[in-house]
């Protein structure tokens, strides 16, 4: 089975004062086993990490520049 990877990028949303929460529960929402979800954000998104692991994601984060986080999820279960 192909490993799907959701890649989605925040950034403009919070510029504009949008909440991404939604968008980011439907991307995750059909992602199984081993399927990566990559987000890019303004802020390390500490506050999601909590959320994405009771659904079971594994995550790694890293700082690209000043205002610019990727994080890799990864769904474990």
């Amino acid at each position: 089975m192909e490993q799907r990877i959701i890649e989605l990028d925040v950034r403009e949303d919070l510029k504009n004062k949008i909440e991404p929460f939604q968008k980011i529960m439907v991307a995750i929402k059909e992602l199984k086993k081993d399927d990566i979800f990559i987000l890019h954000a303004p802020f390390k998104p500490v506050p999601l990490f909590a959320v994405l692991k009771a659904k079971g994601f594994t995550h790694e984060e890293e700082e690209l520049e000043s205002k610019h986080w990727k994080v890799i999820f990864r769904k474990k279960s």
